[in-house]
């Protein structure tokens, strides 16, 4: 099996309460593809760089399984730009400067070779560019997931609802599940966002886990405690990553394989979290991933006694 990407490939800088890098490789898609190659090869990805984005990254997802025949350089352009400074608690920031560059007038290319793969991860990106990869597909994919954040409801919220009725499944954190619905309660949003299009939901809650929609089942994921976060800005990408590599591995979507699958994202955002950027992923092992996995296991189990 075999996965399709598309997301944004940039440059970030970062300030937590305890420190700070001016400029860090980031991006939707980079997070998600290096999480997802410990899952499935090849990942089939799909972005747009500028000249000042490092050829040696490139080389380095190439041999992690990615394939790069849709990623584009644009040798006139600058890659794309965000800066953001964290509060204290790490689950708020604020957006100090985005700059679009080679993103303002991204075009996605799908090569033939991409064609057929039967899993899609559309990453945070304008609705309207998340609906073309939908509609360069010929063929109907077997899934197709998406990831989306509140400020594309903020200024294109019909381009968002239409992109999301053509999805099957939809990941988001708490607060934009929240806006895109209009309910308070978590349990009345994902039901909701199921009534929109998707045949799943999936909301983020940070440190506090996860929770999987599906007809009228909830699944509850936890969040593994850690001792120290030292940067969550690529966490939520981690995790569809690794969602969705493990899914792909696969080859099937049942409510049992996803609630799998949402315990190895958390697994790896748990890891994404532990450095700047995309450090911690690029030295991670599958061996570490596997000890975590089962660490996730020991903190939700427990012996069932009736009284």
């Amino acid at each position: 099996m075999s996965l399709l990407v598309i997301g944004t490939m940039a440059f970030d800088a970062i300030e937590t309460p305890f420190a700070k890098v001016d400029s860090i490789i980031g991006g939707a898609a980079t997070f998600i593809t290096l999480s997802a190659s410990f899952f499935v090869q090849p990942v089939n990805l799909v972005a747009v760089i500028g000249y000042d984005y490092p050829q040696e990254t490139v080389d380095d997802l190439v041999r992690r399984g990615v394939n790069i025949e849709g990623l584009q350089r644009k040798t006139d352009q600058k890659s794309f730009f965000w800066a953001g400074k964290y509060h204290n608690d790490l689950n708020t920031r604020d957006t100090v400067a985005t700059e679009l560059n080679v993103l303002a007038d991204f075009d996605p290319v799908l090569p033939d070779s991409y064609q057929g793969t039967p899993f899609v991860l559309l990453g945070n990106l304008t609705p309207s560019v998340q609906m073309q990869v939908i509609e360069r597909m010929k063929d109907r994919p077997q899934l197709i997931a998406m990831d989306t954040m509140n400020f594309w409801m903020d200024i294109a919220l019909d381009s968002l609802l239409e992109t999301i009725e053509k999805v099957d499944l939809l990941t988001i954190n708490d607060e934009e599940a929240r806006q895109l619905t209009g309910e308070f309660s978590l349990i009345k949003a994902g039901k909701k966002i199921l009534t929109m299009g998707p045949k799943y939901a999936v909301i983020k809650k940070g440190e506090h886990g996860a929770l999987l929609f599906y007809e009228d089942q909830v699944f509850v994921a936890p969040a593994l405690p850690l001792e120290e976060v030292f940067d969550p800005t690529g966490a939520g990408d981690s995790f569809a990553g690794g969602m969705m590599g493990y899914l792909a591995r696969q080859g099937e979507v049942t409510f049992d394989n996803l609630k799998n699958a949402i315990i190895y994202g958390s697994t790896l955002a748990s890891f994404c979290v532990e450095d700047f950027g995309p450090r911690r992923l690029l030295t991670l092992t599958k061996d570490e991933i596997r000890q975590r996995y089962l660490a996730f296991q020991q903190i939700s189990a427990y012996n069932q006694t009736l009284i």
